[in-house]
């Protein structure tokens, strides 16, 4: 067997597809512009870790379960005056999430709380967390499925690892005591531990109509 096919080989089985695919062209113009073998070798792992990065982005991107993917940089700030900058350019920055704190996005229909609140979601897994979407009705019928049939515990384990978790949608539809309780243990939970972002129609002062 040839170097070449032993080289291929190997990464093969080191998984270095990216190296495999980019060693020789690479190695060819190191040689062609005189650069070092250390000059070589940070080009060839760079290629790499960002193809690996953007692997691993996407995929934190999918397994978050978003409607839709937003962006800030489509975000209308002009035609909703409330909705200020520069604080929500800072909350995109997901240093909320490095202090344990929470964002609570209230406004009626048509305000785009949900697109806001994917886009600073999205923003968290594009820096490395990881996010979870659910619609409050979504989550609520989730965690009482899953106490019927004995898996509690078992969501609750999955949904602690996340670093954040978007709740879209507070107050939209009704739910009954069961479903109340269960939400406000689960986020009880998640106090000082994790954080949340929560979209809703509801002012604080009628909070006490979904948890009384």
């Amino acid at each position: 067997m040839s170097n070449d096919l032993q080289i291929r080989s190997f990464l093969k089985r080191l998984r270095l597809p990216v190296v495999a695919q980019n060693y020789s062209r690479l190695a060819e113009e190191a040689a062609a512009n005189n650069q070092t073998f250390q000059d070589y070798l940070f080009a060839l792992l760079e290629g790499e870790v960002i193809q690996r990065e953007d692997h691993a982005q996407k995929l934190r991107l999918l397994r978050a379960l978003f409607p839709v993917i937003k962006s800030l940089d489509n975000f209308d700030f002009s035609a909703i005056p409330s909705a200020n900058k520069a604080p929500i350019l800072e909350l995109s920055r997901s240093t909320f999430i490095d202090r344990r704190e929470n964002v609570i996005l209230i406004g009626s229909y048509g305000t785009d709380k949900t697109h806001l609140a994917i886009s600073l979601a999205a923003s968290t897994c594009r820096q490395g967390k990881k996010v979870r979407f659910y619609t409050v009705a979504g989550l609520i019928n989730e965690l009482l499925e899953a106490g019927s049939k004995l898996k509690l515990g078992k969501l609750e384990s999955a949904l602690a690892k996340c670093d954040l978790i978007l709740l879209d949608e507070l107050g939209f539809v009704p739910f009954g005591k069961e479903g109340a309780e269960a939400l406000f243990t689960f986020c009880s939970s998640r106090y000082e531990r994790s954080s949340l972002i929560i979209t809703t129609n509801l002012d604080f002062a009628r909070w006490k109509e979904i948890f009384n």
